[in-house]
């Protein structure tokens, strides 16, 4: 990809020294006061740094964060381009995970959106406004597969499929990069976390993985497999270890999974400070050892721990780590901030970007990441003429809105959800203030005098984020207690849920008529979320992830392999033999959401019946087709969505396996036809060598709206 910049990068290379070199490796955090950056302009004059991070602390997404000074950031690179010997430019990153100014959905949320082009188009507006303000790099996308949601930063990756994972993996990095990494308007991409994170045990963030090669092939590495193909220009290593193996230095993921197999030409950033972490996991017993082995395993730049800068010298110069080493992680290095184009255009020209489209973008893709989950009766959408109260400790929240990892969102300029209700509603009936506080002080009169009452539940962005773990999913007693005393009024009741995962909510959907999942959706949460129950929007979200009854099924998901005795805990009927206390089903399954209307999808018709396998892999496929009606009476869309089941196989395969999908608008009354082509790399799957094989024998295919779809044709490889 980057071989037209093989002859520039040798020729700085020839250049510079080793202590310039390794300078390049260095990652500085943002200095806070005028000492501070007095002393990181000096390194920078010394040829010390490579990158400054736009981040005072590890838990950024979480921590009160200084906003980003333009002016004093092209000081320091007026520092690198002019003053320092090398001449060559630092590369700025900042966590811009969701969003800029304008926040976008948590990535958790945008991947229920099931909608590819549109988060593609959402991470184009968060590139723009970056972008403006000097910022050359994001954090971002994460790809950690996740079956963990006590896990807090389960709301930054894109669910529990390796498929739709991967979806978003190319949606994000084309979204920040755009057509040109060099343009003023593009960020380059960091794929993180690699790799296992999202596995760590317990849901304790940091804490060690147990990871099979089989499992690590299948359902870990398909996204990062993705952004590569997808051209993202850096990777981030991964904090924990791999069945005790930390991965910072790992040559087995960093260098021979990564770049040998995967084909990945960018450059390795660690996470904050993990090489320190070698010397506290045991992996080695000083800095000195610490460094050699990430250095040596792949890893291109040190984030701000410092032990580059302080060990790698040394270590060269007494013969303990190749200066090929070296050199190698400089090109690296090299070979994205050329692309970038910051030799070229090393200081920002700050621009004022216009937002109003932005906001629009934001706002129909929280629309579409939202999933109504249940709608009895057809409690929604509720009509403008009726009395409405409103309750519930969210009704006036703004900060939970734009969700975790939010560093620059503006929290007094984020509508509440009162707000939009009051715009969208308008003068038509009536508006009631209900309970707010779920300590239950308030008078419930307005409920009695209400058609329907609307509660705004759910969970603070504290308890969700890096280092923000919890015991419990539940949503809590206080807000069942809540649903329970508004319900006893005999009035339809509407919860509507500010979340970042995926809440456990068996305790309080029966006081429930209608649930609809807001999640914490960025800028424009409230007024999606209110367009919704309204009617104005009609819901198409699909979940990510599945909805747990309680926290003690845990882990819980629908691509699991199948058991002995049909105990699938997921789509038997026999799944009460998974617990004596609980339901083994989850409440709500992978794939699933309501709409206002109707969706009819036809029997699966199939091309062929059976191919041989040679054919397929010289390129034939099966070709699938359904029609999918609107029966209803509202225009919407709707996810068809395509599951494979290899029957018999060498390894056992999981139940369902989700290849393909497609969201389609479709009017009240008309219909569509779905075709869908499913070949090798569909059918196939990797063994624990990392080969990729496909087996003669039966497959099962099935096409619905969720992975439960009953609807299933099979086919054979002969």
């Amino acid at each position: 990809m980057y071989k037209e910049l093989d002859k520039r990068i040798d020729e700085i290379l020839s250049g510079l020294t080793l202590k310039q070199k390794i300078g390049q490796l260095n990652q500085v955090q943002q200095p806070l006061n005028a000492d501070a950056k007095k002393a990181v302009l000096e390194r920078i004059r010394n040829g010390e740094v490579g990158s400054i991070i736009m981040a005072a602390s590890a838990t950024a997404g979480n921590d009160e964060q200084q906003a980003v000074k333009v002016k004093e950031f092209n000081d320091f690179q007026k520092c690198a381009v002019e003053e320092s010997e090398s001449g060559i430019p630092i590369i700025f990153g900042r966590d811009v995970i969701h969003g800029h100014h304008t926040v976008m959905p948590i990535p958790l949320a945008s991947a229920a959106a099931f909608n590819s082009e549109l988060v593609e188009e959402a991470y184009r507006c968060v590139a723009k406004e970056a972008a403006a303000e000097n910022i050359h790099w994001t954090f971002s996308p994460m790809l950690d597969v996740c079956h963990e949601p006590r896990w807090g930063r389960i709301i930054e990756g894109p669910g529990e499929d390796p498929f739709v994972a991967s979806s978003v993996a190319r949606a994000t990095v084309k979204g920040f990069q755009g057509d040109d990494l060099s343009d003023e308007n593009s960020l380059a991409a960091c794929a993180k976390h690699f790799i296992g994170y999202g596995a760590s045990e317990g849901g304790r963030d940091y804490h060690r993985t147990e990871i099979s090669d089989y499992t690590m092939y299948n359902m870990i590495l398909p996204p990062f497999n993705a952004a590569v193909e997808a051209g993202v220009a850096t990777v981030m290593s991964s904090f924990n270890d791999i069945n005790g193996e930390p991965v910072t230095s790992s040559k087995k993921y960093l260098t021979k999974i990564l770049r040998e197999q995967l084909g990945f030409e960018g450059f390795v950033v660690t996470d904050w400070a993990t090489v320190n972490d070698l010397v506290r996991q045991g992996a080695c017993e000083n800095l000195s050892e610490a460094a050699k082995a990430a250095i040596e395993a792949g890893v291109d730049m040190d984030m701000v721990s410092g032990v580059f800068a302080n060990e790698l010298e040394k270590l060269v110069t007494n013969g303990e780590v190749s200066m090929d080493v070296i050199d190698n992680a400089v090109r690296n290095v090299l070979r994205i901030k050329l692309a970038k184009g910051l030799f070229e255009k090393p200081y920002c020209r700050l621009r004022t970007v216009d937002k109003t489209e932005h906001l629009k973008i934001a706002r129909e893709l929280a629309a579409e990441s939202m999933v109504l989950l249940k709608n009895d009766n057809n409690t929604l959408p509720l009509k403008r003429d009726m009395t409405v109260s409103v309750g519930g400790p969210f009704l006036r929240e703004r900060r939970a809105l734009l969700g975790s990892w939010t560093l620059d969102g503006d929290e007094d300029a984020t509508p509440n959800f009162l707000e939009a209700v009051q715009a969208v509603k308008g003068s038509e009936g009536r508006l009631n203030i209900g309970i707010e506080s779920p300590i239950l002080t308030h008078s419930e009169s307005a409920y009695m005098h209400s058609d329907a009452v609307v509660l705004c539940l759910g969970e603070s962005h504290h308890v969700t984020g890096e280092a923000r773990s919890v015991a419990d999913i539940s949503i809590s007693a206080e807000q069942v207690e809540l649903a329970r005393r508004a319900k006893r009024y005999g009035k339809k009741v509407i919860g509507v849920i500010f979340c970042g995962r995926p809440l456990a909510l068996e305790k309080i959907e029966p006081y429930l008529d209608a649930i609809l999942c807001a999640w914490h959706c960025g800028s424009e949460t409230a007024f999606a979320a209110a367009e919704i129950i309204f009617g104005d929007r009609v819901p198409s979200g699909k979940t990510p992830v599945t909805f747990l009854r309680t926290t003690g099924q845990i882990p819980l998901y629908y691509n699991a392999t199948p058991p002995r005795s049909g105990c699938t805990g997921y789509y038997g009927p026999t799944s009460e033999r998974n617990y004596c206390d609980t339901v083994g089903t989850p409440l709500y399954p992978f794939g699933y959401g309501l709409s206002y209307t109707k969706f009819n999808i036809s029997p699966i018709s199939v091309s062929d019946e059976s191919l041989s396998l040679d054919s397929i892999k010289s390129g034939a496929s099966f070709k699938f087709t359904v029609d999918v009606e609107n029966v209803g009476n509202f225009t919407g869309k709707e996810v068809v969505q395509l599951y494979i089941r290899d029957k018999v196989s060498t390894i056992i395969r999981p139940w369902r396996e989700l290849k393909a999908f497609k969201k389609l608008e479709i009017s009240a009354g008309e219909k569509e036809q779905v075709t869908f082509d499913i070949g090798f790399k569909d059918l196939g799957y990797y063994l624990p060598n990392g080969e990729f094989t496909l087996e003669k024998g039966e497959f099962d295919i099935y096409i619905g709206n969720n992975c439960k779809t009953v609807n299933k044709i099979t086919i054979k490889v002969v």
